[in-house]
């Protein structure tokens, strides 16, 4: 993310991170269900204090997800995200106070996950990946990650990763549950370590997010070894669309963070 930090004062830099940091957290955490506003997200992490009224587990996945941006922004001084890297983001956003063997936290999901989607006017039960095939699943994800992180990309490149990289996480499923979560945050990685805000989802866009997904997995089906991990169909551009309307937000952020910046020496710039 340095590119768009580049140029600006310490304290607008400082304020412009933690705008994104509050946004990210509080969209995310938002689509899955967490109850805090914006406000109350920014200030939960701010401040460290609770917001009367509202679930503890809505404060802890709020710190969880803060805390988990400061590792992504770590990962970007990495050549190489490994296992372990996206193990430690799995522990950081699954806050659960009560182990369960069955839900795993930092580790590949044991048992089989399902959800409910519509295709048309039917239900249909869709299948993420089977739990035995996650592992070489993951490896050749990572392996798609990685080759992104090797390259210096243009913002239609950087968008194009995003949208591949969260969608084919999404399809796979590797942990019983966050895995919109992390899918939303590591599938930022090519886009902060080119220069560019994250995209973030807004939440007012659920539904359309979801369908988007869901669009694509019902033409591409599960996941299975062996075969393309990204099958190509229209479903993708769709996806990247909407991606695309999504980052608007984010680089608003920076672009007002500029002009702050730009009218603070506004002599200078015009001499």
């Amino acid at each position: 993310m340095d590119n768009i930090l580049n140029n600006l004062d310490k304290d607008i830099r400082k304020l412009l991170v933690a705008q994104l940091r509050n946004l990210w957290t509080h969209t995310s955490t938002a689509i899955e269900g967490n109850t805090l506003t914006l406000g109350e997200t920014a200030f939960v992490i701010e401040e460290g204090l609770t917001v009367s009224g509202k679930p503890l587990k809505d404060h802890q996945e709020v710190v969880g997800h803060a805390r988990a941006i400061d590792l992504i922004y770590d990962l970007i001084k990495k050549d190489a995200v490994s296992e372990k890297n996206i193990s430690d983001l799995h522990k950081a956003v699954q806050t659960e106070a009560i182990f369960d063997v069955y839900k795993p936290v930092g580790k590949w999901k044991v048992e089989p996950n399902w959800t409910s989607m519509i295709d048309g006017d039917k239900q249909v039960m869709f299948e993420y990946a089977a739990p035995g095939d996650v592992p070489i699943l993951m490896t050749e994800w990572l392996n798609l990650l990685n080759s992104y992180i090797k390259k210096e990309l243009l913002q239609e490149d950087a968008l194009d990763a995003y949208a591949r990289l969260h969608i084919s996480f999404v399809r796979i499923h590797p942990f019983y549950d966050g895995n919109g979560r992390i899918a939303r945050l590591v599938s930022n990685i090519p886009v902060l370590k080119s220069g560019f805000p994250p995209i973030i989802i807004p939440k007012q866009r659920r539904r359309e997010y979801i369908m988007a997904l869901t669009e694509y997995h019902l033409s591409a089906g599960p996941p299975i070894p062996g075969e393309p991990l990204l099958p190509e169909t229209e479903k993708i551009k769709n996806f990247k669309i909407f991606c695309a309307e999504s980052w608007k937000e984010s680089i608003e952020l920076v672009n007002t963070a500029q002009r702050k910046h730009a009218e603070r020496y506004g002599k200078k710039h015009t001499e």
